[in-house]
């Protein structure tokens, strides 16, 4: 069974970086596809962007000036980096794995960030 697990920091300050880490276990992130995905209280799933099974990354257009996306395969892990922040970003940061299938088919449990000074 694939698990993920999302890990960071609750609070970050308007302006400053978010830097969040997705730890994969039961699957290696060398195969697949591997997703940031964010909600903001009261709005929709928002895409924040995608790393592929051979370390490709692809953002949200809205996002890629200030998004990056990486990976540690040594450690089975992968990252997301979000800068220059606004207290509208506020949500819960979910990582999950794109299947072959195309649906999102393991979630992490997510991890709520308060962005507010």
């Amino acid at each position: 069974q694939v698990q993920l697990q999302e890990s960071g920091p609750g609070l970050v300050k308007p302006s400053q970086t978010l830097s969040l880490t997705c730890t994969v276990s039961g699957g290696s992130i060398a195969n697949n596809a591997w997703t940031w995905i964010r909600q903001s209280p009261g709005k929709g799933l928002e895409w924040i962007g995608v790393i592929s099974h051979d370390g490709s990354v692809y953002y949200n257009p809205s996002l890629e000036s200030r998004a990056s996306i990486s990976r540690d395969t040594s450690k089975n892990q992968f990252f997301l980096q979000l800068s220059a922040l606004t207290p509208e970003e506020t949500a819960v940061y979910y990582c999950a794995r794109w299947a072959e299938s195309g649906e999102y088919d393991f979630w992490g449990q997510g991890t709520q960030v308060a962005v507010s000074s």
